[in-house]
């Protein structure tokens, strides 16, 4: 598919959020050439009346200022060092950040502010900007999310079609380990009927281990208008015999599945993480100085 990059400025780098784990989030890019067939990101075209189905990541917006502006919201005196996350709403290591490295440069930006943040991505790219994680990660809080929800060929190639193969994820997460990077694997989403298999889920948690992940948490596909349609689309043409089984879960228009779906699968990938030591192998982690104590005047 032929992809448009549309060089348009911006006019605000960081993006407030409400009911998520993180305040802020920063996208240097808007759309998204991964396309993965369950991305949530498609329910938010849809409410913005963007194409949400085939056509979206045919279109990618490029904010070739959003360092600079970075930079000034950042040095504002209101500004907390809050944590902002990067890729909320795409991918920062997608393939349009190897010719315009925006991500690197708000990489720069937010260690040379000693500002924490975290990263979430399935681009192996990021080994590129090793050196500007390590100089991130000695003055603030920074971790990474590489996004494997599985390394079965066949289940990857169907629902994340552009994307890099989980394993080279996993080499790219190894080398962010040795360099002393916190570097973590999320299990998500994991599709109910297809890669919530406990072998399946024991293939991905025993290679993270193996790859020195500091880390990993799992989560189950939820479906928004937008992402709904084109995901059911998707297998019906993909596993047609598992229409039933999703046509029942997200019946009546349901996004989030009950805890009694996927509390089973959390708790399986904790018990699998506990069972094979993930987060134990001893590694050097950067991390910031020791806040200096106040000491209480009497």
């Amino acid at each position: 598919m032929q992809v448009e990059y549309r060089e348009e400025p911006c006019r605000s780098a960081l993006n407030r959020v409400k009911g998520m784990a993180f305040k802020w989030s920063l996208n240097p890019y808007m759309g998204c050439a991964h396309r993965c067939t369950f991305c949530y990101v498609r329910a938010f075209e849809h409410r913005a009346d963007r194409p949400s189905d085939d056509r979206y990541g045919s279109s990618i917006r490029v904010k070739v200022n959003v360092a600079e502006v970075l930079a000034r919201e950042l040095a504002r005196p209101s500004w907390q060092r809050e944590d902002v996350a990067i890729g909320a709403a795409t991918d920062p290591y997608q393939p349009a950040e190897g010719r315009y490295r925006l991500t690197r440069g708000c990489l720069d930006v937010l260690g040379s502010a000693s500002n924490p943040f975290s990263i979430i991505t399935r681009g192996p790219m990021i080994v590129r900007d090793i050196d500007l994680l390590q100089r991130a990660a000695s003055r603030a809080r920074v971790s990474v999310t590489f996004s494997i929800p599985t390394i079965d060929d066949e289940i990857w190639r169907r629902t994340e079609p552009s994307t890099a193969h989980p394993r080279q994820r996993l080499r790219a997460l190894s080398q962010l380990v040795d360099a002393g990077v916190d570097a973590r694997v999320g299990m998500a989403p994991i599709l109910p009927g297809i890669s919530d298999k406990p072998e399946l889920l024991a293939e991905v948690v025993r290679a993270a281990r193996a790859a020195g992940a500091r880390g990993i948490w799992a989560n189950v596909l939820f479906l928004r208008r937008g992402t709904r349609e084109h995901f059911f689309e998707a297998l019906a043409r993909d596993w047609p015999e598992q229409l039933p089984l999703y046509e029942r879960l997200y019946a009546n228009g349901r996004a989030y599945l009950p805890g009694d779906v996927t509390s089973p699968v959390r708790k399986r990938v904790a018990e699998l993480a506990a069972e094979h030591a993930v987060a134990h192998r001893r590694r050097r982690t950067l991390a910031p100085p020791a806040e200096p104590e106040q000491l209480a005047l009497v």
